[in-house]
């Protein structure tokens, strides 16, 4: 193994079995204390039971639904466009990053451009977006890509821009060429704010489906969420809404899983120990 591989493939020790177990009972306690705390608000008569649901009833709807096979092809529906939205995103937004963190002119270029678009917000776009493309499928990919791009590609570019320059000097020092010094050094060292990006970007790809499916689609949780609002199913509107928040949660687990398997040299706070 080279001195440059030395470096960058440096791996760090593994968080000890008895810290990831602590970290497993503590965030299911605090989801499990959240559900209980609901339903004793609920069950109170406090509010409304149409206004708020226990979720014992919400549980109910949702097996009710999934029996009437009212919620698997509106999941599907907008699972499947966040995933092909976010996919576009990233292979844009990437490469792109990168390119423009790395070559000066070409930032000044690109910057100026993202820093005018980026203030504008997806639901302003969404009247020429179904212009543009109609109120089928495309309209809603493109308002995703649109709003996963900008968070993935502003903290790619900041990741190639804001490496240390010790970890440059100390690969030229070895002799390393500009090539290797890319490969080996930038590109592994923008890889967590890259990771941060993606993360960020599939959030921003469920904030803009839920618009994108309530004022424009015929399937999707979005439309779920407005057709059962309208006839006051409320129990049904929150299994429609959680369900966002599940699918969110679970896509963003699996990213977060490719990210500490892919860098697993990374050291930081999540590596130490709780106390």
């Amino acid at each position: 193994m080279s001195q440059i591989e030395f470096l960058t493939d440096s791996k760090a020790p593994p968080a000890p079995a008895k810290t990831k177990s602590r970290r497993l009972i503590i965030r299911t306690a605090s989801i499990v204390g959240f559900i209980l705390f609901w339903e004793l608000i609920a069950r109170a008569g406090l509010f409304n039971p149409v206004l708020l649901p226990p979720p014992s009833a919400v549980l109910l709807a949702a097996k009710t639904m999934l029996i009437s096979g009212q919620l698997l092809p509106n999941i599907a529906a907008s699972l499947m466009r966040v995933c092909a939205g976010f996919f576009l995103a990233t292979i844009i937004a990437v490469p792109l990053g990168i390119v423009c963190g790395w070559y000066e002119v070409l930032f000044n270029i690109v910057d100026p451009i993202v820093e005018l678009f980026r203030p504008i917000p997806v639901l302003a776009l969404l009247p020429m977006a179904i212009l543009w493309f109609g109120i089928g499928e495309s309209s809603k990919i493109f308002l995703i890509t649109y709003g996963s791009f900008f968070p993935i590609f502003v903290n790619t570019i900041a990741g190639v821009r804001y490496v240390d320059p010790v970890l440059v000097q100390a690969a030229e020092s070895l002799g390393a060429t500009q090539l290797q010094i890319f490969r080996r050094v930038i590109l592994m060292a923008a890889m967590p704010d890259i990771a941060t990006g993606l993360r960020l970007g599939l959030g921003f790809s469920f904030l803009t489906i839920v618009a994108a499916e309530m004022i424009a689609s015929q399937s999707g949780l979005g439309f779920l969420i407005v057709d059962t609002q309208l006839t006051f199913q409320t129990d049904r509107t929150l299994v429609a809404t959680l369900m966002f928040g599940i699918l969110g949660f679970a896509m963003s687990a699996l990213l977060l899983a490719v990210e500490r398997r892919l860098l697993s040299w990374k050291k930081g706070l999540g590596s130490r120990k709780a106390n």
